[in-house]
């Protein structure tokens, strides 16, 4: 068995084991013991879950922004404090991977889908309540001096 299917049985079988491996050749700089489709493949990986994060917390935000618009009397501390630790994480998140800007609008509008699926759900209100586009910006959402009344 050549080395190439060796690293691609790893692959599947201990992907654990395939990372450390993998690691420690890029470590060497043995570029002929490189899976480079597949490193390819788990790089691009490893963006596409910093998006996501982006998208979840953003997600959880605009979910709460909403409750908090939607049933002002239903607000509570616990609301406030996800709204502000949210706020947090998103710029925390954002300055860790500034690449994200160039897709930060992109996943804020696709979050507010979801996040009105998620305030529904949450409010027992029908999703048609809550408006098809965001009532507010995404610098307010983010702005942690700013509160939707």
């Amino acid at each position: 068995m050549c080395y190439t299917q060796h690293m691609s049985k790893t692959y599947e079988a201990d992907f654990y084991s395939w990372t450390k491996e993998q690691a420690d050749a890029l470590k060497r700089r043995s570029a002929n013991e490189l899976d480079w489709d597949k490193l390819a493949e788990e790089l691009n990986s490893l963006g596409t879950s910093e998006e996501m994060e982006l998208g979840s917390r953003y997600v959880v935000l605009l979910t709460h922004l909403l409750k908090w618009v939607y049933q002002p009397d239903r607000r509570s501390r616990s609301w406030s404090n996800t709204i502000t630790t949210q706020r947090r994480a998103i710029a925390k998140h954002l300055r860790r991977n500034p690449g994200l800007k160039s897709i930060e609008a992109e996943e804020y509008l696709d979050a507010y889908e979801n996040a009105r699926l998620e305030a529904s759900s949450e409010t027992d209100m029908d999703v048609g309540a809550f408006p098809e586009a965001p009532p507010f910006t995404m610098d307010q959402a983010k702005n942690a001096d700013w509160m939707p009344e």
